[in-house]
């Protein structure tokens, strides 16, 4: 398990990594970049580089950890992936339903596969359910995640390389927007925070505001209108 340094989770947990591109969103994925980086270095986990791997043995890892903590499952991969045998996936499933002293955060652009094999899931209540949602050409995600058994359902903004405009809300708990880092970084609207701000504001929906992006992120900050806005659903607070 690998502390992370993404704000809005504690830890990362990859049973499965490498992935391939499926939208706008992932033209200058950082999981690739990293997983370059790793073959390079001759990490053992990444001789493959960024093609899918399975990772048995990575599997039964959270069941070692005593402490809870918040779980980002699957940073380098995408567990919803057409190549990721729904058996594979219901014995990760299996650890998260056994271990509810931590909750885990999953993230997916494959939304059609999550919502055909969802129903053989078992949706207990320590795991939480996202879709990235970088623009408006793929909001049907967002229709998609409703479909699932998750309790908890999370949206993705990011990179946000669109205005995301009248949102359905409902059966959402949170949702998270951050503007693209990095030497190529796609530019975001201001205008098109404030108004996802806004539509979670009136739908009561859970906002996060994690970074505004650029060449330089850590310049750039994360303040909206000179505030920071890092709420949780359910009232969580991270251990950072």
């Amino acid at each position: 398990m690998s502390k992370s340094k993404i704000e809005w989770t504690e830890k990362t947990w990859n049973p499965v990594t490498g992935c391939d591109k499926v939208s706008k969103g992932c033209k200058f994925c950082y999981a690739e970049v990293m997983a370059k980086r790793l073959k390079a270095m001759k990490n053992p986990r990444y001789l493959n580089g960024f093609k899918l791997t399975l990772h048995e043995d990575k599997i039964d890892e959270p069941r070692r950890w005593r402490k809870g903590r918040v779980v980002f499952v699957n940073s380098m991969s995408d567990l919803f992936h057409k190549d990721v045998p729904l058996e594979f996936i219901q014995k990760v499933f299996k650890t998260m339903n056994e271990t509810p002293q931590h909750i885990y955060q999953i993230l997916t652009k494959r939304s059609e596969r999550l919502a055909e094999i969802s129903h053989k899931l078992n949706w207990t209540d320590n795991i939480w359910m996202g879709v990235s949602v970088e623009d408006a050409e793929v909001l049907n995600r967002m229709d998609d995640l409703k479909k699932c058994g998750a309790k908890t359902k999370f949206i993705s903004a990011e990179p946000l390389l669109g205005a995301l405009n009248n949102m359905d809300l409902s059966g959402i708990h949170w949702v998270i927007v951050g503007g693209e880092s990095g030497f190529k970084a796609r530019p975001m609207e201001k205008d098109w925070v404030i108004d996802i701000k806004n539509q979670c504001d009136e739908q009561n929906v859970t906002f996060f505001f994690k970074q505004w992006g650029g060449e330089n992120k850590k310049k750039a900050g994360n303040l909206l209108d000179g505030q920071k806005y890092e709420a949780f659903p359910n009232n969580l607070k991270l251990n950072k």
